[in-house]
């Protein structure tokens, strides 16, 4: 006899986005923080994305579809991925270690590094926020009081509401966002978490069965 799972719908999303199952994956996790993130950093029109991974290439082409101009941030000296994110819309690209050519109204940090924040913090206009959108992160150092002066904001990300996930998921096909993935069968998960540490792909990995 075959079994039929049904899913509750209160922990279920409608899917808008066109192609399979793998370069669809990438919005339920990353697409879905990064969204989040996007809400908390406001609607300010220069957006700073710092580590420009699985979550930041796909928002860097919400943000662009949005009007705003996107402020990519890699490693040091990680020319490749700078011009990835190039190629996907972002105003500038450069290392975390540099400042932008103007002032951002906000920045989402992805990548892990506490020692982001006072970078991001004084990118920023005064009255600009940072979100810091990592389930983890290493200790932020400390940093002087005028870098948070004038009004200046830090917010974590923990979760998304249920209307964030309505939201976005609905607006993936009119934004026509394209995943950029790389796969791994199962078993090579501690490899796809090396390779991404190490920087060796773009945009997501997908582990597949």
């Amino acid at each position: 006899m075959a079994v039929h799972a049904v899913a509750d719908a209160r922990f279920a999303f409608p899917l808008g986005g066109k192609g399979s199952d793998v370069e669809l994956a990438p919005l339920l996790c990353a697409g879905l923080i990064g969204w989040r993130s996007l809400v908390i950093a406001g609607e300010g029109k220069k957006l700073g994305l710092y580590g420009f991974g699985a979550a930041a290439h796909i928002l860097a082409q919400v943000a662009k579809w949005q009007g705003r101009s996107v402020f990519a941030f890699t490693r040091p000296g990680d020319v490749h991925t700078q011009k990835f994110a190039l190629s996907l819309g972002a105003h500038w690209a450069g290392g975390s270690d540099q400042m932008p050519p103007e002032p951002l109204d906000a920045a989402i940090i992805f990548a892990t590094v506490g020692a982001l924040v006072p970078l991001a913090l004084k990118a920023i206009r005064q009255g600009g926020r940072v979100v810091c959108a990592g389930i983890h992160m290493s200790d932020i150092p400390a940093f002087p009081h005028d870098l948070l002066w004038e009004e200046r904001q830090i917010f974590s990300v923990a979760n998304l509401t249920r209307q964030d996930g309505i939201d976005f998921l609905r607006l993936v096909p009119q934004i026509g966002i394209k995943t950029t993935i790389t796969q791994y069968p199962l078993r090579q998960a501690n490899q796809a978490l090396a390779d991404l540490r190490a920087g060796r792909f773009e945009g997501a990995a997908v582990l597949v069965p």
